[in-house]
């Protein structure tokens, strides 16, 4: 299915979309004794719903979902949803090592109510296909995003494979025009860029969105960005290399300047 944009960017869909725009991978906010602030990551959250973004995953690894307890994703979802109150989906991180940990918390965020789950593919694994399925099992009617980052989860996903596992969509976050456009191409499965730095083009070849940790900071310029706007694009160089490294420290450190939220972080 094709269908054209406000603005004349091409979206080639053939799944239903869940969200399209710009969506933020939520910061997790804790106070200065590195305690979860569940009430201030729900306030910007909305505050970013305000600001534009199309939708919301919380526990993902910009929410250094790797620290968080089972509770404390729990808790993040819940409060979240009930701040931005429907206006946007909210998906959940359920990404973990193995399909059992994958598959215990996909079940959780269902029956928190999350809109969708974002699910980093299983580290080392030359066939994740078993470990999607099963987490499709644990979605039910839900949606299921699949998350290629080989850079924190090799070997990742290849573009064969991401037409062939049971999912309503696809993150990749390497930032790699090429793969981007090869994906396009070979899948009608959405996409979804992770990358800050190819925007201008995600959007106008036919990403269906974008699921960003620089919408933290920079929602109206991402946004802007993936409509097609060169400038915006360009004017968001220094803040994408900002928070590269230490991460997720640079990325909280603009989020401060800006908003005034915590710094802490329990990683990085």
């Amino acid at each position: 299915m094709i269908r054209r944009r406000a603005g004349g960017a091409v979206a080639r869909y053939a799944l239903a979309v869940i969200f399209s725009g710009v969506g933020v991978a939520l910061v997790t906010l804790f106070d200065s004794s590195g305690a979860i602030d569940a009430d201030a990551t729900a306030a910007h959250a909305a505050r970013l719903v305000d600001a534009g973004v199309s939708a919301v995953v919380v526990a993902g690894t910009t929410g250094e979902a790797a620290a968080l307890t089972v509770l404390e994703r729990e808790r993040l979802l819940t409060v979240v949803r009930s701040t931005v109150d429907g206006r946007v989906p909210v998906l959940a991180g359920t990404g973990a090592p193995s399909a059992r940990q994958a598959e215990d918390l996909t079940l959780r965020a269902r029956d928190g109510g999350a809109d969708g789950v974002l699910v980093l593919s299983p580290p080392h694994t030359a066939d994740p296909r078993p470990y999607y399925e099963r987490v499709a099992v644990a979605a039910g009617s839900m949606p299921v995003v699949a998350y290629h980052y080989p850079k924190i989860s090799p070997p990742g996903l290849t573009v064969e494979l991401v037409g062939t596992l049971p999912i309503a969509g696809c993150k990749d976050s390497t930032g790699d025009a090429e793969r981007l456009l090869e994906t396009l191409r070979a899948t009608s499965v959405p996409l979804y860029t992770g990358s800050s730095a190819v925007l201008a083009l995600a959007g106008p070849v036919g990403c269906a969105g974008a699921i960003l940790a620089l919408a933290n900071v920079e929602p109206e310029r991402c946004g802007a960005a993936f409509a097609g706007d060169p400038e915006a694009q360009r004017e968001l160089t220094d803040a994408h290399l900002a928070i590269r490294a230490p991460f997720p420290r640079g990325l909280k450190e603009l989020m401060t300047k800006r908003f005034g939220t915590s710094v802490t972080t329990r990683m990085g």
